[in-house]
């Protein structure tokens, strides 16, 4: 297989992150996180992030189709010719649509869509456990990594707080988000025959030889 074309897809706090990073090293692809390639586009100045920048500065929703159009510079760049792995993009159908569309017109096509799923109340658990310490933002979770003094950082011993973020209910907010939104394309890219799926639940090793192992097979299967 020539291409490793890559979409991660799953709730937040089932690991994407992390599988990401591990992907990233097995096949030197290059990473695109929605959010860091428009910050990029805008420091860069370029047309695309010009036209971003008025939209973030506005506080308003970036559109798909400059979000789509800022993905199609990267493929046209060179440095995704052997393969690319996109975190955040597509969230919706319409995104899919969008990003199924640039691929055609460029000869390419998706290789996999790699769901990482965990229950919400896995997800709750892990994110509302995450403490932060408030001068060099070092991460402890509650089970997973507590710190040896409840509230402590071991570290530079500065106290440890809960973001916003990782507060339950917020949490569960943003997970109502997610099974709105982005839920909808498990099926749309079950139906294309592209998704894979993996346990969030079980250690980060696992995951990652699991999806290499699916990866494996699908080079071997493009080559028959």
């Amino acid at each position: 297989m020539s291409e490793r074309n890559l979409v991660l897809l799953g709730p937040p706090g089932a690991g994407k992150g992390t599988q990401a990073e591990r992907l990233v090293d097995d096949f030197d692809l290059p990473y695109y996180a929605t959010g860091n390639i428009l910050r990029e586009a805008v420091e860069q100045e370029t047309e695309l992030g010009r036209k971003a920048k008025e939209y973030m500065e506005a506080g308003e929703l970036v559109p798909d189709d400059l979000i789509s159009e800022v993905i199609a510079e990267r493929l046209d760049s060179g440095e995704a010719d052997d393969g690319f792995l996109l975190d955040g993009f597509p969230r919706t159908i319409g995104q899919a649509e969008m990003l199924e569309k640039a691929l055609d017109g460029r000869g390419r096509s998706l290789t996999a869509a790699l769901l990482i799923d965990a229950p919400d109340v896995e997800v709750v658990r892990r994110l509302s456990g995450r403490r932060t310490c408030v001068k060099n933002n070092h991460v402890y979770h509650t089970d997973f990594d507590p710190p040896k003094n409840e509230g402590v950082c071991d570290q530079d011993g500065s106290r440890l707080v809960q973001r916003d973020d990782d507060k339950p209910e917020t949490v569960r907010k943003r997970l109502q988000v997610y099974h709105d939104q982005t839920e909808p394309l498990i099926q749309w890219y079950e139906d294309r025959g592209l998704l894979r799926r993996f346990d969030g639940t079980r250690e980060p090793e696992e995951v990652n030889s699991h999806i290499r192992a699916t990866l494996a097979t699908l080079a071997l299967e493009a080559e028959i």
